[in-house]
C-alpha cells in the first residue's frame, strides 16, 4: 500500500503485524514438522502449538483445552452452530437479527428463532427471552457488529440464559455463543466475566494471518465434530494443524489485548472528530448504529440520495479504500440485512458506506477523507 493511499476497511482485513510475522517465520521454513510426529523435531513444534494455545487461553481466562484452533471466524461459527445442533437434533436455536452470515445461514438450517434489535442495533432482551423455550439448546449473539459497530450486552444476555437454565424442566443443554471477531481489538474477551460457553475469534481481523482463529469451547459443552479424521483439536477439528497460522494468531491476540485500551482511546478521539465534522460539513448525513455502545473504529454513515457504489469507486480513485458493508456478503448485491433490521430503507441502504479505522489511521487521513466526501457528496 503506497503512502498516499488511505485504508479505511479494517473491519474487512488487517495487515499482519511485524511481531506476528516474526513469530510465524520459523514454522514456515525450518520448523515445518507435523506436530503429531513422535520424533523430537515434531514434539518441539507441538510444544510451540501448545504455547500458542496457552497464550490465547490466557486472554479468555480459559483452560488451554478449551481452545480449538480453526481456519478463521467463519469456520468457528459453523463449528459452534452445527456442532451443538447436530448433538441436539430435537432442539432449536435463537440468534440475533444482525448476525454475520456465518451464523445466520447455518442457523437457518435448523429450527431457528430470530430476536429483534432496536434502531441502534442493540438486541431487544425481552424479545430474546420470549424466543427461548424448553427446547432451545443454543443462543448466538454477536459481541460487536461488523457493519454498524454496535456492541451487544453479552453479560446481560448470559443472565437471561442462566435464568432460563434454572427454570428448565428437561435435560437439554442451553449454551450461549458469541461471535467476537470484531470485538477482540477493543473489548474485554474474558469468557467467565462475559458468561459465555463458546466464543469465536478471527486472526485476520486482529493483525494476524487470514484463515486463522479459534473457537473457545467451555469444558462440558458437547459438540459433534463437523470435520472428522485424525482426531486433532480434541477431535472437533481434525487435520494437521496450521502451526504458523496458530502461532501468528496467538501473537496477534496478545498484541491486540495488550494495547486495546490505549488504541480504543486513540480511535475514539478520531471517531468523534470525524463524526462531528461529517455531520457539520455534510448536512443530511446520518450515522447508523449506537452512539453509546459502539466500537471505537467504526463510522457507518448514510448519505441520502447518493449511490454508495459510485461513491466508493470515486473514493478509491482518490486512494481512499472504504466499504459498503460486510466484505463477506458484498458480492451478493442485495441490501444489508443488518441495515434492514435497524429500519434503514433499501434506498438509504444503497446510499450507505462503512468506514473502519485501524492502527495506521491518523488525523491527517481522516481529514483527507472528510474533504473528499465533501467534494463528492452532492445534493
Amino acid at each position: 500500500m503506497s503512502q498516499q493511499n488511505i485504508y479505511l476497511d479494517y473491519a474487512a482485513a488487517t495487515p499482519i503485524s511485524k511481531a506476528a510475522q516474526l513469530a510465524m517465520q520459523p514454522y514456515l521454513t525450518d520448523q515445518f514438522y507435523n506436530p503429531s510426529a513422535t520424533y523430537l523435531a515434531g514434539r518441539e513444534v507441538k510444544r510451540a502449538l501448545e504455547t500458542a494455545r496457552s497464550a490465547v487461553a490466557h486472554w479468555l481466562g480459559a483452560k488451554t483445552s478449551d481452545i480449538i484452533f480453526t481456519a478463521g471466524g467463519t469456520e468457528a461459527n459453523n463449528m459452534a452452530i452445527h456442532g451443538v445442533m447436530a448433538a441436539n437434533p430435537s432442539g432449536n436455536i435463537v440468534i440475533c437479527s444482525i448476525e454475520h452470515d456465518s451464523v445466520l445461514l447455518p442457523a437457518q438450517q435448523y429450527d431457528v428463532r430470530i430476536a429483534s434489535v432496536d434502531k441502534s442495533g442493540r438486541i431487544n432482551l425481552e424479545d430474546l427471552e420470549s424466543k427461548i423455550d424448553e427446547n432451545t439448546v443454543l443462543v448466538s449473539v454477536m459481541y460487536a457488529n461488523n457493519e454498524i459497530g454496535t456492541i451487544q450486552p453479552i453479560t446481560q444476555i448470559s443472565k437471561v440464559i442462566e435464568k432460563q437454565r434454572r427454570n428448565r424442566n428437561n435435560r437439554l443443554p442451553l449454551y450461549l455463543h458469541t461471535d467476537a471477531c470484531q470485538a477482540t481489538n477493543f473489548l474485554d474477551i474474558h469468557t467467565s466475566r462475559l458468561g459465555v460457553d463458546m466464543m469465536t475469534l478471527n486472526g485476520g481481523k486482529i493483525y494476524g494471518p487470514k484463515q486463522s482463529g479459534a473457537l473457545y469451547v467451555k469444558a462440558g459443552t458437547i459438540l459433534s465434530p463437523i470435520i472428522q479424521g485424525g482426531g486433532q483439536e480434541r477431535g472437533l477439528r481434525s487435520g494437521t494443524e496450521n502451526v504458523p497460522a496458530c502461532v501468528g494468531f496467538a501473537t496477534a491476540i496478545d498484541e491486540a489485548q495488550q494495547m486495546r485500551q490505549s488504541e480504543s482511546e486513540r480511535l475514539q478521539k478520531l471517531q468523534k472528530s470525524f463524526v462531528d465534522k461529517l455531520i457539520q460539513d455534510i448536512p443530511g448525513a446520518v450515522i447508523n448504529g449506537s452512539q453509546k455502545y459502539r466500537l471505537p473504529n467504526n463510522v457507518h454513515v448514510t448519505f441520502p440520495g447518493q449511490d454508495n457504489e459510485r461513491l466508493l469507486i470515486q473514493l478509491d480513485e482518490l486512494g481512499i479504500m472504504a466499504a459498503a458493508g460486510s466484505a463477506c456478503s458484498a458480492s451478493q448485491d442485495e441490501p444489508s440485512h443488518v441495515l434492514e433490521a435497524i429500519g434503514v430503507s433499501d434506498s438509504d441502504a444503497q446510499a450507505s458506506i462503512r468506514i473502519t479505522m485501524g492502527r495506521s489511521t491518523d488525523h491527517n487521513s481522516i481529514d483527507k477523507t472528510l474533504q473528499s466526501l465533501k467534494n463528492l457528496v452532492v445534493y
